[in-house]
Formats: C-alpha cells, sequence, structure tokens
C-alpha cells in the first residue's frame, strides 16, 4: 500500500510539472484550472493564454523621461492656432471710418489731435494704448474685437468732435490778415486760418520745412493753385496744392497725417486733415493773400 501511494504522488508530481511547461497559472479565480482568462471559468485545458489586443506601450525616451501623450497615442491630432481675425482698419487706410476710430480715441485722451481720416504711426500708437488698457493683443490694428470694445466704452462723435476747428489754439490774427481774403498761417501756434475781412472762416494744423529748407516767412499770393500736383524735385504727391512763392505751397501731406510733428516739410506748409483743405481749396483764388509769420 505504501509503494502504490508512492507511485501515485509521483505520477500527480509530474503531471504538474508538464502542466507547469504548458503555461497552465492560477487564473484570478485560484481554480489553478484555468485558460489564463480571468473568468475563473476554464476548460482546463492547459493551453497559453491568448496574447492581449492592447497596443503595447510606447517606450521610454532616450532621457529617462516618460513618452508624450503623441508618442503614445499616434491618432491625437496637432494642436492649431486660433485663426488672425480680419483686420476693420489698418496703416494706411483713409476713409470716415477711421475718422469716427480717432475720434472715439479723443474722448478717451487717446488721441490728442483733430481726427484726419488717415490711419498712420500715431493712430496705430494710439489703438496700441487702448488695447494695452483693456488687455487686448498689441497689434496697433483694429479688429472686431478692438472696434466692439471701443465702442463700448465710447459715445457717438458729435460732427464737432469728427471735424474740429483746430487741435492747436490759434494765434492772435497778424495785422496784415485783418483785411481781404487771406490764408493767415502761424509759425508759433502752428496753424492756417482761412479769414475773410477779419473773420476766421475755417482753420486747420500746419507743419513747416526744416533748418535746412525752411518755409518762408512774408506777405505773398496765391500765384496758382493744382488739386493733383507731384513735386518736381522731390517726386512727392502735393494734393490741393496752393503755390505762393517760388514753388513753396499750402498743400495737403499724407506723412504729416501720419507721423505729425516728427517729421517736416521741404518748405511747404503741409496740412494733415484732407477733407477741410479739400473744401477750402475750392474757396481760395488765385490773388488771395497769404500771410506766414511767427
Amino acid at each position: 500500500m505504501k509503494r502504490s501511494s508512492s507511485v501515485i504522488r509521483r505520477v500527480v508530481l509530474a503531471a504538474a510539472a508538464v502542466a507547469l511547461a504548458a503555461g497552465c497559472t492560477p487564473d484570478a479565480a485560484g481554480t489553478g484550472t484555468g485558460t489564463g482568462t480571468s473568468t475563473g471559468t476554464g476548460t482546463g485545458t492547459g493551453t497559453a493564454p491568448a496574447p492581449s489586443s492592447a497596443a503595447p506601450s510606447a517606450a521610454p525616451t532616450t532621457d529617462g523621461k516618460p513618452p508624450s501623450p503623441s508618442a503614445t497615442s499616434p491618432s491625437a491630432a496637432p494642436s492649431t492656432g486660433k485663426p488672425t481675425a480680419k483686420p476693420l482698419m489698418d496703416d494706411g487706410d483713409e476713409n470716415e471710418q477711421v475718422r469716427e476710430l480717432q475720434a472715439r480715441l479723443r474722448q478717451l485722451d487717446f488721441f490728442d489731435r483733430a481726427p484726419t481720416g488717415f490711419y498712420g504711426t500715431m493712430t496705430a500708437a494710439s489703438v496700441k494704448r487702448f488695447q494695452a488698457r483693456r488687455g487686448l493683443p498689441e497689434t496697433g490694428v483694429v479688429d472686431a474685437t478692438t472696434w466692439q470694445q471701443l465702442l463700448s466704452v465710447t459715445r457717438k462723435p458729435t460732427a464737432d468732435e469728427l471735424k474740429p476747428a483746430t487741435t492747436n489754439k490759434l494765434d492772435t490774427p497778424d495785422p496784415r490778415c485783418m483785411t481781404g481774403r487771406v490764408l493767415c498761417i502761424s509759425k508759433e501756434s502752428r496753424t492756417l486760418a482761412w479769414m475773410i475781412d477779419g473773420k476766421v472762416v475755417s482753420s486747420m494744423d500746419v507743419r513747416f520745412g526744416s533748418e535746412n529748407t525752411p518755409t518762408r516767412e512774408g506777405l505773398f499770393e496765391v500765384e496758382w493753385k493744382a488739386r493733383d500736383w507731384t513735386s518736381t524735385i522731390y517726386h512727392t504727391p502735393m494734393p490741393y496744392a496752393m503755390f505762393f512763392s517760388r514753388g513753396q505751397a499750402v498743400h495737403y501731406s499724407a506723412d504729416f497725417a501720419a507721423r505729425g510733428y516728427a517729421g517736416a516739410s521741404h518748405g511747404c506748409v503741409n496740412v494733415r486733415d484732407r477733407a477741410k483743405l479739400s473744401v477750402l481749396f475750392d474757396q481760395v483764388k488765385a490773388g488771395d493773400k497769404v500771410v506766414v509769420h511767427w
């Protein structure tokens, strides 16, 4: 009987060794007869567990850091930035919406001169200051968001705000300006006053020549006019030119509108408000006086 028990024990041990070699291990339920699944109800066939269908994890990076999400998820789409907002107003634009923009910025003390309707570097700088105050990207370009923010904190500009008489206060007129039809131009106040019989009809800001090309002072008269003119010396546009002294003229300057007093003319009297100068051009006649004074 002892011999039979010993034989039986050897047979059982041999069978266990064969099972281990076949890969049959106790399943999660502890039955010892599973197929490698976690059901605990295996058939006891001794087959190895089926390989997992889950994709293997990505290998660690060479620096020992865990792989990035994009490395473990090939289907992850790259992030894209938001589309750039289309500008409503930008450098070089010249229209009535720009004039309204400048008037609204002036209500908030971001624009310190009369609206011109021309979008130049000074307007862009004013827009940047407004954008900074409102926590917006400081682009200097007016997009829909910037415009809506500005509308929300300002009121509709009046006619006087859109087209004020002048940014600079008018100087006391020179005595020679008190009679007749006169373009009375003050270097002291940097203004031009269109006067008839001592009364100011309209006025506007002006800029003069540099030290190397000064604007001449004295009593002159309008010699001739040209609505569209290009300088034959400097090859620059001179719209609404009214010549009064050997090539020097009163005319519109896009550079003055854009840069203000940061620049200078080549001797002419620059005007930055094109619309106002256009009206004046139609009123002034050849032979009208021009007085340039301090």
